[in-house]
């Protein structure tokens, strides 16, 4: 498989979301992750969304360019295959609660001894210690913890909203696959494998800190009531739809008076500078949102366009594939999956290498689709071998 990560070869016994949207990612690099499932059951998220021809739409996103294998390592021999694939890789992760891999004989310290070398990457919920470190978790529940639903409510009433997408499970991706990149590459500068862990709860925190929680950055300096830099977003009203816009310098202000007619707002001092509009900031909305009625989108969007006011229609689910800035960058891809038998639409991956166009080349896996595949062309067993370990119970 072609790309920068092409050569590295990563086992994948991660599942739902946090660990497989990392790999997927490493996996459009050109990396060979060959993702390993329970025979029978395989990755939860194959049952979640629309589903065509036993292919889940959700899952066909979040693990493409990958090879499914159904290993049983409850079975001994099962067990066996996945030491010998560690020999084999580069780097081995895992999202399964603390303590469960080190049960299943597939913890850290247990394939250090098979492979020194190996990268080994634990993402959890919360950790290995603390009183939430063994608490079943999925991303709203760290959405509530990290303080997301507070930040998401509404700053006039205070009432916490959750974030409408699994927002969590997606920063603890990036992070991870950011994390096993760096611990692939100080193993290539003679560093040797190492133990990387990541927890959603961190990821989630270093995410969130820097804008919304700017009120608590400066210990003993904490101030209720004063508006957060996140506190200053919001989607306004049009005659016929919505938009967003910020006003943020002093220019983009006297431009969005210009705009509006109203150079009256540009002089009052309630407004004037960056610190006062953010001082007064829920009064600002309600004089925006008052401009903003008079007109329909699309003039709106022309008269901020052009005094420069940082602005941007509010596109719905439907019709956001027909944004005319996501057609002319090509940024959503329609592919036929072969074995869903249906043109899918999907986002290419968002860092490009060079101007080569980039194809999927593995689609999303049916499970254990390449257990035998695999099982041949790196473990090099035969026909005989394979057919013993299926009679065993050790693959699907």
């Amino acid at each position: 498989m072609s790309g920068p990560l092409e050569g590295l070869r990563i086992i994948d016994a991660t599942s739902i979301v946090s660990g497989p949207f990392a790999t997927t990612i490493l996996g459009d690099q050109g990396a060979d992750i060959i993702k390993i499932e329970q025979p029978g059951l395989g990755d939860l998220i194959r049952y979640m969304g629309l589903i065509r021809n036993n292919m889940s739409a959700v899952f066909a996103v979040l693990n493409r360019n990958k090879r499914s294998i159904a290993v049983n390592v409850a079975k001994p021999e099962g067990k066996e295959l996945i030491y010998d694939l560690v020999r084999k890789g580069d780097a081995f992760v895992q999202n399964y609660r603390p303590g469960v891999a080190e049960r299943m004989g597939i913890g850290y310290e247990q394939l250090k001894k098979i492979n020194p070398d190996i990268v080994y990457v634990s993402i959890s919920g919360f950790g290995d210690s603390g009183p939430y470190a063994n608490k079943r978790v999925y991303d709203p529940i760290v959405q509530a913890i990290a303080g997301y639903t507070d930040v998401q409510g509404d700053p006039k009433t205070g009432k916490p909203e959750i974030v409408r997408t699994i927002v969590i499970d997606k920063v603890t991706s990036l992070t991870a696959c950011q994390a096993i990149t760096a611990g692939l590459l100080a193993k290539a500068r003679g560093k040797g494998g190492q133990h990387i862990k990541l927890s959603m709860l961190d990821a989630s925190l270093q995410f969130l800190w820097s804008d919304a929680l700017a009120n608590y950055i400066y210990v003993g300096e904490e101030k209720e009531g004063r508006p957060n830099l996140s506190d200053l977003y919001r989607v306004f009203a049009t005659q016929d739809g919505y938009i967003t816009s910020i006003v943020s310098s002093d220019s983009e202000w006297q431009g969005f008076c210009r705009a509006m007619k109203r150079p009256e707002l540009s002089d009052d001092e309630r407004y004037a500078t960056i610190a006062a509009r953010g001082k007064n900031a829920f009064e600002l909305w309600d004089i925006v949102e008052a401009e903003y009625l008079k007109y329909g989108s699309t003039e709106l969007m022309a008269l901020l366009d052009g005094e420069d006011v940082p602005c941007g229609v509010v596109n719905r689910r439907d019709s956001l594939h027909l944004d005319p800035q996501i057609v002319q960058q090509k940024s959503l891809l329609e592919i036929k999956h072969p074995t869903a038998d249906v043109t899918m639409r999907s986002p290419r991956p968002a860092t490009q290498f060079g101007d080569a166009p980039w194809e999927v080349e593995r689609h999303a896996p049916m499970l254990g689709e390449h257990t035998d595949e695999v099982l041949r062309e790196v473990l090099g067993k035969d026909d005989a071998a394979i057919n013993s370990l299926r009679e065993k119970g050790a693959i699907g």
